[in-house]
């Protein structure tokens, strides 16, 4: 199999976490800061934009286009094998979190360091249904999330329709997260802290925007992360347990059964194994794999995402997760599902798996 051409940006308009800004670049926030990313045939390019000071605010006020600093650099794909410009500009080192320049943080991101062509070739080898779909869908990347984000993002969506999360998400960070800075007229926030979600009166504010029950499971969460988990801190350390250690303990937070359990430790909690199972990739499980799975069963109970789960990991390895990012949103794609749940998800394996859905 040749090295995938790789395409790390999303062009599906239902992108959560990103949104296309003018045609082919897409601006979202990441590690604390606001990027708008675009894409050339191999090479990803960004521009960092700066933070707004208090002062700022003030005097841009009524402007449409506030006249934001810029720092553009390019990051080489992994086709090229080379590694990413070091992020300097004018001399000044900027760093995001942990320390990192922006490219670092993009390797970070995009898990540039995972070979795509060879696990593609080994999916396709043990599965013929892989096989069929990985030409239609190649370069499908799942993303480094940050714990924090990726497990309130997802207990936002329990029974819920992909606009009504995209809203949740958006109010959630309005409310509660620090303003960053304004381009044209929308404004960015950073996702916010567990201290503030977890603060007096953060529920009722929550339910105020919309979230209904789900504001309760927002406030409770945050609050049992900073008590019983040890803070953001804690849900890092995740990354270095068991994958069934680190879905026990997501599992005990008020809003998180075993689906959204997956689905944080597959994308934030570097748990490539775990295999997120709802509905669709149940009905997708039995379309191709066999009826037998999940025999006997009219929901998604813990057996049968336990043997799902267990069998897809027995046919495609240590990454299973990834393999699965691919048929989902694959097949997804093909039937149009009108489920709004299984819709949802796939928007968020886009976040994921930037550049299949087209």
């Amino acid at each position: 199999m040749k090295e995938h051409q790789e395409s790390y940006i999303d062009d599906n308009k239902e992108c959560m976490w990103w949104s296309e800004t003018n045609p082919g670049y897409w601006t979202g926030v990441l590690a604390g800061r606001v990027w708008t990313l675009t894409q050339s045939e191999e090479q990803l390019w960004y521009t960092l934009h700066e933070e707004e000071k208090e002062e700022d605010r003030k005097e841009e006020e009524g402007l449409s286009e506030p006249p934001l600093k810029k720092s553009r650099r390019q990051l080489q794909s992994e086709t090229s094998r080379a590694v990413g410009t070091s992020g300097r500009s004018g001399g000044e080192q900027i760093r995001g979190v942990d320390g990192l320049d922006p490219s670092q943080i993009l390797q970070d991101y995009f898990q540039l360091h995972v070979s795509l062509s060879a696990l593609y070739q080994g999916w396709s080898y043990t599965d013929a249904h892989f096989r069929n779909v990985a030409v239609k869908f190649p370069g499908v990347r799942v993303l480094r999330q940050d714990p924090v984000e990726c497990l309130f993002s997802f207990i936002c969506t329990s029974n819920n329709h992909l606009s009504r999360i995209t809203n949740m998400i958006h109010h959630l960070c309005q409310a509660f997260g620090r303003r960053l800075c304004q381009l044209d007229t929308k404004t960015y926030h950073a996702f916010p802290s567990l201290q503030a979600m977890a603060e007096a009166g953060a529920e009722a504010r929550l339910r105020e925007l919309g979230f209904g029950y789900r504001a309760r499971f927002v406030s409770e969460s945050a609050r049992a992360v900073l008590k019983t988990l040890g803070g953001a801190a804690g849900l890092q350390h995740l990354r270095t347990v068991s994958y069934e250690q680190a879905r026990h303990a997501l599992c005990t937070l008020p809003g998180v059964g075993a689906k959204v359990a997956d689905c944080v430790c597959l994308m934030a909690l570097d748990k490539a194994e775990a295999v997120p199972v709802d509905t669709h990739i149940w009905q997708v499980a039995k379309r191709y794999y066999g009826q037998e799975l999940g025999m006997g069963a009219r929901s998604v109970t813990e057996r049968v995402h336990r043997e799902i789960g267990n069998f897809f990991r027995s046919l495609w390895g240590p990454y299973a997760g990834w393999a699965q990012a691919v048929l989902f949103c694959a097949d997804l794609k093909k039937y149009e599902s009108p489920d709004p749940d299984a819709k949802s998800r796939c928007a968020k394996l886009t976040k994921s798996s930037p550049s299949i859905l087209t």
